[in-house]
């Protein structure tokens, strides 16, 4: 009988969650940005693999600029869009939004979800496991006024 892992985080961070929360289109041109940086309505269709309505990608550009992923600016007639974060910033609020959230819901919830994080940690690789012990050592120290170094 298989075993079933639910996986919060691929290789690359949360992505699953980002996965979840916005269209398969919504994904593509996030990528398009983070690959080519600013860019226009009619210079992301240009760049975009394969066909797109100007329309549908004003309208997706816009959603994404709603929710947050996305800042703009007027240039001309026209709004230059760029993704507000780097795959790595986003991947770093995802995974944050997630630990908040069992944080929230208390100790019982937290130390599974603890536990976990440890547990993967230490199966990935034992060097992680050290950086993380010393990740809590020093912000055991800042929160006690101490100098970090």
């Amino acid at each position: 009988m298989p075993v079933f892992r639910f996986r919060l985080f691929d290789k690359r961070g949360p992505r699953p969650f980002v996965d979840e929360a916005l269209g398969a289109l919504e994904r593509r041109v996030l990528e398009l940005l983070w690959t080519k940086g600013a860019l226009n309505v009619r210079e992301a269709c240009e760049a975009f693999a394969g066909p797109i309505a100007y329309t549908t990608m004003m309208t997706t550009m816009d959603r994404l600029y709603k929710k947050g992923l996305l800042s703009r600016q007027k240039q001309g007639r026209a709004f230059l869009y760029q993704a507000a974060f780097s795959r790595e910033a986003l991947d770093h609020r995802v995974a944050a939004e997630v630990m908040q959230g069992a944080l929230d819901r208390g100790l019982v919830t937290a130390l599974p979800v603890l536990s976990s994080l440890v547990d993967a940690v230490s199966e990935r690789d034992t060097r992680l496991l050290d950086m993380l012990d010393d990740l809590v050592r020093q912000k055991r120290r800042e929160l006690q006024g101490e100098d970090p170094e």
